[in-house]
């Protein structure tokens, strides 16, 4: 065996286990995202908002298997197992530059779509539903009060209802022990909204899906142009693969 074909399948095995780190790596962010999307659910209208993290998730489970394919065609010399390998690494290619086009549209897209779905539930806030018990806690997790300042109850039913000038507590800074929520005392309130933090976590997940997403899809592409390279090369040096 010439150089040449143990240089191959050296790099064809360390690209298969470079697959399965790359689907342990994928499915991490793509759990995350998921993670991060259900803790604000109730402000995303758009499910299909969901959509780049299940992608993720999907070419994780394959990639795996992909890298056991891999495995069994560098050791048979396989030139049907390298094409297949060569060819299920192209469809991957292709799926991660998908998510990462989804990534880029909806991360442009959260903004109008939290502002509006917030804005909504914020108004039918009656501090006993579950929706109005998910508005407190991410008031309370993120230091925020309102949509996009505390100004906001001021227009909701529940604020004209109490008719004690007061917004929620979950409103009231962390340090504030004696916080009643009135607003002739503002120096007690979050005054940050809860819109821009909710768009800012989000998307910086989306930005560091992509990130990685990007990083994969270029490690795809070396690797399908490394396969080719070298099948050349054994075919040149006139070395007869199995099929």
């Amino acid at each position: 065996m010439d150089c040449g074909v143990i240089t191959s399948k050296t790099v064809l095995l360390l690209l298969s286990l470079a697959f399965w780190a790359a689907a342990a790596g994928l499915s991490y962010v793509g759990a995350y995202v998921i993670n991060t999307y259900k803790s604000y659910d109730s402000f995303l209208q758009d499910k299909y908002a969901l959509l780049p993290a299940v992608i993720i998730i999907c070419v994780a489970l394959v990639m795996f298997i992909i890298g056991l394919i891999g495995c069994c065609a560098t050791f048979r010399e396989s030139r049907v197992g390298l094409g297949l390998f060569l060819a299920i690494i192209l469809i991957i290619f292709i799926a991660e530059v998908s998510a990462f086009v989804l990534g880029f549209v909806y991360r442009e897209k959260v903004k109008s779509d939290v502002q509006g779905t917030m804005r909504s539930v914020f108004e039918k806030y009656d501090g006993r539903d579950p929706e109005s018990t998910v508005v407190d806690y991410l008031q309370r997790r993120l230091h925020c009060c309102g949509v996009k300042n505390y100004s906001d109850w001021t227009t909701t039913q529940w604020f004209n209802s109490t008719g004690n000038q007061s917004v929620p507590l979950s409103c009231c800074q962390q340090e504030a022990r004696n916080c009643t929520g009135r607003l002739d005392q503002p120096q007690e309130l979050n005054t940050r909204g809860c819109a821009q933090e909710v768009e800012t976590g989000l998307q910086s997940v989306i930005s560091y899906a992509m990130l990685v997403i990007l990083g994969f899809a270029i490690v795809k592409f070396f690797g399908m142009l490394s396969i080719c390279v070298l099948t050349c090369k054994k075919e040149e040096s006139g070395y007869q693969p199995l099929y």
